[in-house]
């Protein structure tokens, strides 16, 4: 089972001018909300995750779902036998996630993990559910945190264009 989680920094806090609800995409993707982030496989106790504290989560949920959108583009989506690839790269670093889709599973690598060490797995269907609802989860949260997060267009355009899944 998949479980996609994150922690804010404390080291990297955002700016306190700053105006939520008209803050633009580079600052929402790029300059506020930074820390750790996690992927887990629960049932092989196994997680792929950051210890930098300065990776913007919401951007990183962002580029998640964009991410398994585009490990979609074959037309035979689950039942095509040629891999497909994407990649994630954290943008104040080289290190980049790596993802392979064959036949509906997903492996998923970081130039980080140690030699030797196989990727998680998981379906993409179950990526793509937890992707989303890691996205509109993050968004919750932080505008629990900040009120005027949740009257930002860009997060209204972000949570129409990666709707929870059923």
């Amino acid at each position: 089972m998949l479980d996609i989680g994150y922690a804010l920094s404390n080291r990297f806090p955002d700016p306190p001018q700053t105006d939520y609800r008209r803050a633009d995409v580079r600052a929402l993707r790029y300059d506020l909300f930074c820390g750790d982030v996690y992927l887990a496989d629960t049932k092989a106790d196994r997680e792929l995750s950051t210890a930098w504290g300065w990776v913007p989560v919401l951007d990183f949920a962002w580029a998640l779902c964009d991410t398994v959108e585009r490990l979609d583009r074959d037309p035979l989506g689950g039942r095509a036998s040629a891999p497909q690839y994407a990649e994630l790269d954290f943008t104040e670093s080289t290190d980049r996630m790596l993802f392979e889709r064959r036949f509906g599973w997903v492996d998923i690598e970081a130039e980080w993990m140690p030699g030797g060490e196989p990727p998680l797995t998981f379906s993409h269907t179950e990526l793509r559910r937890e992707a989303r609802d890691f996205l509109h989860d993050v968004i919750a949260d932080l505008s629990d945190l900040h009120d005027d997060l949740a009257e930002n267009p860009v997060i209204w355009t972000l949570q129409s264009r990666f709707p929870r899944l059923p």
